[in-house]
């Protein structure tokens, strides 16, 4: 079959071209090929995020096309990527995609006893004679008195040699109980890892100095499974529907996890042999798609993991290229809709170890809830969908550079705070959730989910109440505005958390008084104000200092676990003390769901 040649223009000023059989899609031919455009449904055709300019060649607009931009934009070569097919050689102008999301990256919230499973021991030894005819390893295992670690063939391929050239004196590196490098002189001081929190939309990665318990640097960047759909549900569907994208799911996690490691040890002029571990907090769809394992059985009943607990790895089955024999520990699942994230998130936040009781919310496509104290812990998760990252809204986008984060109504104007302080380009979660609690605090909006009309707004903001494509919307600014459907998403995504705690509150025989703390997790909880979460019922109605933001903890869990074997050990122990709940064959879910639906 002959081939047709497309030119994709990036926005770094270079050109990536291409041949592709009559017929691909741009999305596709650009996925196969590694060139990044924005998508959020997998190339569904739902999300409308993956435009693109033909700037020479012809692809004949689609319906959905029509919807998704004006008449003059269409003239001008404006496509949507996954439906723009190529039957001819095509230029194709790509938009710049966010490489960098916003991400809570701050230190670890407690302190803990460092005892990390990495440690050094200097040794110099006394040099064989016929009298003493110990082997290497014997003799080097003798000197370290204080442990009996053993040691694999690689470290033995390397032994003799590093024993004569470094004059007998050198550093033994050990991993748990598993010798994995002699290295020559001392290099005691030298000891990395590298704590990852593998989340469906961001992966954030920090460098921490084993020796001292201290962060080097650290980095974020989206998941570079975004073309196969925003959240997990839609990747695992990819891996039914089409055998091979499985495979190209986990090399691209390893592609993501493998960058970010190069990264920040760049970034604290670290030398990659020197990270000796990795800890990795994932939910459990993330982690058995970076595992290469059978997603399948997580997106049906009754849901069900491979594994919850996850045996020692290397950090080389990860794609993570440190040091050759570096090990990985992988944080354990309490289901298949409550992973490992959630159980770092635990470790960091210290519930199982806290008298009061208190109720965990991981904001998100896939919602984790947990409530309870010391005395016990009762775990759920509630679909909320993509809405809180910025897909399914009209105007939506991921917490950016451009994304209005902040939103503010006065009688007169509307105040927006816009990540970067740009003009805004879209709408992110707190946004949205800003601006739908502004709305309902104006009057704006009723209980229902309404929009006002324009002779139901005060004069100044009356213009702003106008409709796009038939459909009522507020304009914010420019071409950023809140339509009435996007309200109906975040009224969705709100009921099914809102139905989640109050299932486990429930459950548990705990009333809303009793609860001392909301801990809002993730990065989308640094980010929302707590007094519009209680505005719009997506939390508890409890007084504002009770309800904080947690910040990342899923990655503060992961640091805990490199800086601590005990603390890792309490994150195993986790999934003998929490108690999980399935709201999906419960039979009050539903009606429960729909008295959620309107805001307080």
């Amino acid at each position: 079959m002959s081939r047709i040649r497309l030119t994709y223009r990036l926005d770094d000023g270079r050109e990536r071209e291409i041949a592709v059989p009559p017929g691909v899609t741009v999305f596709d031919a650009a996925s196969w090929n590694g060139i990044a455009v924005d998508s959020t449904c997998g190339g569904h055709g739902t999300c409308r995020k993956c435009g693109v300019r033909i700037a020479a060649g012809a692809a004949p607009p689609t319906s959905l096309d029509g919807r998704a931009y004006s008449p003059d934009r269409l003239r001008d070569g404006w496509r949507l990527a996954c439906r723009a097919v190529a039957q001819e050689d095509l230029t194709v102008e790509v938009p710049p995609l966010t490489t960098r999301p916003k991400a809570s990256t701050v230190g670890v919230g407690r302190q803990v006893i460092l005892r990390p499973a990495v440690q050094k021991r200097y040794v110099e030894l006394v040099e064989p004679t016929l009298k003493d005819q110990r082997s290497d390893l014997e003799r080097l295992l003798d000197a370290i008195d204080d442990l009996e670690p053993a040691a694999g063939l690689a470290v033995l391929r390397r032994l003799g040699p590093v024993l004569r050239e470094a004059d007998w004196k050198v550093t033994a590196v050990i991993v748990d109980e598993t010798l994995i490098d002699v290295e020559p002189g001392d290099t005691t001081g030298t000891a990395y890892g590298i704590a990852f929190d593998l989340g469906t939309t961001t992966v954030v990665a920090t460098l921490l100095d084993l020796t001292a318990g201290t962060p080097v640097a650290a980095a974020s960047r989206l998941n570079a499974q975004q073309p196969f759909g925003a959240d997990v549900i839609t990747r695992i569907s990819a891996t039914m529907m089409d055998a091979s994208a499985a495979s190209r799911l986990r090399d691209l996690a390893h592609e993501t996890l493998a960058d970010l490691a190069a990264e920040v040890c760049a970034e604290g002029g670290v030398a990659p042999g020197h990270v000796y571990e990795i800890a990795l907090a994932g939910n459990a769809t993330m982690t058995q798609l970076a595992l290469g394992l059978d997603p399948e059985p997580l997106g049906v009943a009754p849901f069900i993991p491979s594994a919850r607990a996850i045996p020692s790895l290397h950090a080389a089955d990860l794609g993570v290229r440190v040091h050759p024999e570096a090990r990985a520990a992988m944080f354990p699942a309490l289901g298949a809709y409550v992973g490992g994230d959630i159980v770092a998130g635990l470790l960091a936040s210290g519930m199982d170890r806290d008298r009061r009781v208190r109720l965990f919310i991981d904001v998100g496509t896939n919602c984790e809830i947990v409530l309870g104290s010391a005395a016990g812990l009762t775990a759920t998760a509630a679909p909320a969908g993509p809405a809180f990252e910025g897909a399914a809204i009209r105007c939506g986008m991921r917490a950016a550079e451009g994304a209005v984060e902040t939103v503010r109504l006065t009688p007169d104007t509307v105040e927006l705070g816009v990540i970067g302080d740009t003009e805004p380009r879209g709408l992110c979660g707190s946004g949205l959730v800003d601006a739908v609690a502004e709305l309902l605090r104006t009057g704006l909006l009723d209980a229902s989910g309404r929009l006002a009309t324009p002779d139901e707004a005060p004069a100044a903001l009356a213009p702003r109440l106008t409709e796009v494509n038939g459909e009522r919307v507020f304009v914010l600014r420019g071409d950023v505005y809140l339509s009435q459907r996007d309200v109906r998403e975040l009224q969705f995504a709100k009921a099914a958390i809102a139905t989640g705690w109050s299932l486990l509150l429930d459950e548990t025989g705990t009333d809303v008084a009793d609860v001392a703390q909301v801990l809002l997790a993730g990065s989308f909880g640094s980010y929302l104000s707590p007094a519009n979460a209680v505005r719009i019922g997506l939390v508890p109605p409890l007084a504002l200092p009770r309800i904080v933001s947690a910040g990342n903890v899923a990655g503060e869990g992961a640091k805990l676990a490199l800086l601590s074997l005990r603390e890792r050990t309490g994150a195993d122990a986790l999934l003998q003390e929490v108690r999980y709940v399935e709201l999906s064959d419960r039979p009050d879910f539903n009606d429960l769901f729909i008295t959620r639906l309107a805001f307080p």
